[in-house]
């Protein structure tokens, strides 16, 4: 029986994209950053064209077996007006895909057909940057006129990062591209090769959207593409959860051309059908317009534009306390020769993330890894020295309710006028490198624990990581403010309620009672 007699389109390639997963090897599949596009998420992003061009030209770079390709003829040929015309072009770099591949694009002719819509199809097997690069740099091929642009451009692009001497890097940096990671390489170059108006339609890891990894792409990408539908998949382990992948993910329409006045933003599950929140917001409201690290913001729930102006309102920056983060020093593995049992002579703690305990540090813990560290001369510049520190988490488990977890380490619960260590898995807030006044220390932490830092935090990063970077971006309550809630909160143990109910009194007091500008500067207690 003819596989497109008996079922749809997307659904068949959807069967290829099952069977070509069984079949590739895992450790090739992480060589190549391969993740394949289930066909619920293929239709959704298929729904998302917009083009009503009679004559439509469409790419799908790193296509695998044509999941995408299929799902967007599908939506075009569905229409009550389809194009005459489409031409069509599949470039994937996994010869073993090819079969699967050019069966879709022959379904994909089969299905034009029928619809009375002309179609032309070719199927590459080229490394899509090379030969992307290649083409733009030569001004050849997609480039030599405007008539052999794309006016779509749909990618599930591979995920995985480019080394700095790699030549996809240099490739890249001939085109002014700079770039780490091979997602944003492919969106970068399916931008250029669009036409003007064009439209690009991807899902890629929402990483890119903030922190200082990805921040010179931000501003190259925003300089040539504008947003106009974002779609935030709420579960990390959804999109791809058949390949084990537990990225936070976005689904996005972007054109080549200037910024349209609102852009609308959705979460939820990979479906259209399955929206929990929709919001259409300003234009200004995304990307910020006095940020220079232009990050990205999805204020998907109904009063994320609330939260968002009360945190953004709040007086002062962190150097404005006369406080600054770092992440931790000590890598363990390069230190590894230092590293010792808690309780060994000649050593200090060693803080690691299972420290945390209630918004306090518990150490020792009786773990598997060593919990103290040789205090010698070799190891001094990896410690601090003794004193009050708030301690935040780089990675927050997959499904944690909270992405921002914050801890106060007290060296009189540790072990008093000890240097300490704390690892490179944490962010930790210190004075010129020393430590801090416990009161504004336990207030700052409970600042930090709040759903209101929490809600604000998510609508600009949709993964584990916590950068230092990003904790320096928000806006903090003034000293005498934060020290008012270290006063509240030294009860142990608080609960998620009452350290927001103390948080939302303070914010108040800040907003309601003292001009915003009046800071007041960082004094000690």
């Amino acid at each position: 029986m003819d596989l497109l007699a008996a079922v749809d389109l997307s659904t068949a390639a959807g069967m290829r994209r099952h069977a070509a997963a069984v079949r590739l090897h895992p450790v090739r599949r992480k060589r190549l950053g391969q993740f394949f596009t289930p066909a619920p998420i293929a239709r959704f992003m298929a729904s998302l064209v917009a083009t009503r061009a009679s004559r439509v030209r469409i790419l799908d770079p790193g296509a695998g077996v044509g999941s995408l390709l299929a799902a967007v003829i599908e939506e075009l040929c569905s229409r009550s007006i389809p194009p005459r015309s489409i031409c069509a072009t599949a470039i994937e770099v996994d010869w073993s895909l090819h079969d699967a591949l050019q069966a879709t694009m022959a379904d994909c002719q089969r299905l034009c057909t029928l619809r009375g819509v002309e179609f032309e199809g070719e199927v590459l097997e080229r490394d899509f940057i090379a030969h992307g690069v290649s083409a733009l740099e030569t001004q050849l091929g997609f480039e030599s006129a405007s008539s052999e642009k794309y006016d779509i451009v749909i990618m599930n692009p591979p995920y995985r990062k480019i080394g700095s001497r790699s030549p996809d890097r240099r490739r890249l940096e001939s085109l002014g591209i700079e770039t780490p990671n091979l997602y944003s390489a492919f969106l970068a170059i399916g931008a250029m090769l669009l036409r003007d108006g064009g439209e690009l339609i991807a899902i890629t890891p929402r990483s890119f959207c903030n922190g200082s990894y990805f921040r010179a792409f931000r501003h190259w990408f925003l300089g040539l593409m504008s947003f106009s539908r974002l779609h935030v998949i709420e579960s990390r382990n959804e999109a791809f959860a058949e390949d084990g992948v537990l990225q936070e993910n976005v689904i996005f329409r972007a054109h080549r051309g200037a910024a349209p006045p609102t852009v609308l933003v959705t979460s939820g599950s990979g479906s259209p059908e399955r929206l929990r929140y929709r919001r259409e917001i300003p234009v200004d409201e995304l990307v910020l317009r006095d940020d220079p690290d232009m990050f990205i913001h999805l204020p998907v729930e109904p009063d994320a534009s609330d939260v968002a102006r009360i945190i953004r309102q709040l007086p002062c920056e962190l150097a404005d306390l006369g406080l600054t983060v770092s992440t931790g020093r000590v890598v363990d593995f390069r230190a590894r020769d230092a590293l010792r049992a808690a309780g060994d002579p000649g050593t200090v703690p060693l803080i690691y993330p299972t420290h945390f305990s209630d918004g306090s540090i518990v150490w020792p813990k009786g773990t598997r890894k060593p919990e103290a560290i040789v205090k010698n001369s070799r190891t001094l510049e990896l410690l601090v020295p003794a004193g009050h520190y708030v301690l935040v988490r780089r990675f927050s488990a997959k499904e944690e309710p909270r992405r921002v977890v914050a801890a106060i380490y007290d060296p009189a619960r540790v072990r008093s006028g000890s240097p300490v260590g704390f690892e490179n898995h944490l962010n930790y807030f210190h004075r010129d490198g020393n430590g801090i006044d416990p009161l504004l220390a336990r207030g700052l932490a409970s600042f930090l624990n709040s759903t209101w830092v929490d809600r604000y935090f998510r609508q600009f990063s949709g993964h584990t990581q916590v950068n230092a970077g990003d904790l320096r971006k928000l806006r903090y309550p003034r000293p005498e403010t934060l020290r008012s809630i270290g006063e509240r909160a030294r009860k142990p143990s608080l609960g998620q309620a009452e350290i927001d109910a103390i948080v939302e009194w303070a914010l108040d007091a800040s907003l309601d009672r003292r001009p915003e500008s009046a800071c007041g500067g960082w004094s000690e207690a």
